[in-house]
Parts: C-alpha cells; sequence; structure tokens
C-alpha cells in the first residue's frame, strides 16, 4: 500500500507508451520475450554448467535421456530455447558471464540441474524455478522427450502444470 501511488504513475506512463488493450493479448513470459527479446543461448556453456541429479547422478551427460535432451535443446529454434530457459529458471535471461554465474531465486549462484526421475513419477517433464532444476523422467526414446518437452513447455505458458 506504501508504493500504490508510485506504482500507479509507474504504469499510466508505461500506457502512454504501449496501450493498456495492446499489452492484454500476452502472459507475463511472453511479455518478457517481447520486450527484452530473444536471448543467444550458448548450448555448450549450458551443458558445461550443468549437474546431473537423481537417475542422472552416476552417468551425468553419458546418461542415454541426458545425451537425448541436449539433442532436442539443440535441435531447438531461438525462441524454444528461450522458452526451455524461463520455464526451468523463471527468465529467458543469460546471465552476462554465462551459466556458470547462473542465479537462483536466493541471489545466490544454482547452477542449472538436470535431475532424472522414474516415468511413474511424473509423465512430463517439471520444473523448479527457485532451484534451475527440470525433474526430467528417464523416456524410452528421443521422441518421446521432444513431444513431453514441447507439452510441458507450451502448458507451462498458459499456467498450468500437468501431472
Amino acid at each position: 500500500d506504501r508504493v500504490k501511488p508510485q506504482l500507479t504513475e509507474l504504469l499510466l506512463g508505461f500506457y502512454d507508451v504501449i496501450p493498456e488493450p495492446l499489452l492484454t493479448m500476452f502472459d507475463f513470459q511472453e511479455l518478457e520475450l517481447l520486450m527484452s527479446g530473444l536471448p543467444e543461448i550458448d548450448v555448450d556453456d549450458w551443458m558445461a554448467n550443468t549437474l546431473y541429479q537423481g537417475q542422472f547422478e552416476r552417468r551425468g551427460a553419458m546418461h542415454k535421456s541426458c545425451q537425448w535432451f541436449w539433442e532436442v535443446v539443440r535441435e531447438f529454434d531461438h525462441a524454444e530455447r528461450a522458452k526451455l530457459l524461463q520455464f526451468t529458471t523463471g527468465s529467458s535471461g543469460v546471465p552476462a558471464r554465462g551459466f556458470s554465474v547462473l542465479q537462483g531465486n536466493d541471489g545466490n549462484i544454482k547452477k542449472f540441474a538436470l535431475s532424472g526421475i522414474r516415468k511413474e513419477q511424473s509423465l512430463f517433464p517439471r520444473a523448479h524455478t527457485c532451484f534451475n532444476r527440470i525433474d526430467l523422467p528417464c523416456y524410452s526414446s528421443k521422441e518421446e522427450l521432444r513431444e513431453k518437452l514441447k507439452i510441458a513447455l507450451a502448458t507451462s505458458v498458459t499456467g498450468f502444470d500437468i501431472e
């Protein structure tokens, strides 16, 4: 309540530049991408700064599901990679110094993590934005992984989770 007058004035000024009806067609994630632009995401840097947990801990990047995941990420266009980053971290932006300094919601460095889970736990990838982590089921094919990941990305934009 203390900052309500200031926030109201800020919004009125913002609406002078971009009329409010034009903004209502976008959700907050799409608006961030529109205002910030699509980041250039270095997949090699992302991979090099990834922790592997759960079912992936022992074999790490050599686990078949992890190999498929990174192959799919490389096949994604810029917009899909930005949505994946947004799905995982809550932001489509890459730190200026790369993924080695990716921060969690508490401001501390928290590397991206792929955590392998059984498909019985979840049929779809789940994001934990506070921890920059994706719980990725161990799929039986790269095609299944791609399909389920794209569904998860599409539905997360709407604010719905799939269980």
